[in-house]
């Protein structure tokens, strides 16, 4: 993983901890419902977040290499499988 990237990744990571601590306190103390879900749809954003990252540095680093030594079926086949991914959360 590229250095800025797994810099990033990793705060963006700690924030959505924070966030799900906050979620988890907000069920026990029986917060108001809608201020949870609010909460919750924060989160599921942030880790969208993260996930959008993590495809970028793979994209940009681990498929660009399978390209160039030749490995383009391999290559081919972890960006369908991506797309695949995302297209179960529509």
């Amino acid at each position: 993983m590229k250095k800025e990237a797994k810099k990033k990744t990793v705060r963006r990571l700690k924030i959505v901890q924070g966030q799900l601590k906050g979620l988890m306190q907000m069920v026990e103390d029986e917060k108001y419902c809608v201020d949870i879900i609010t909460q919750s749809s924060a989160i599921k954003e942030a880790l969208s977040g993260v996930e959008h990252l993590i495809l970028e540095n793979h994209l940009s680093t681990h498929v660009i290499e399978q390209m160039k030594s030749g490995k383009e079926k391999k290559a081919i086949e972890e960006i369908l499988k991506v797309y695949k991914l995302s297209q179960r959360k529509k």
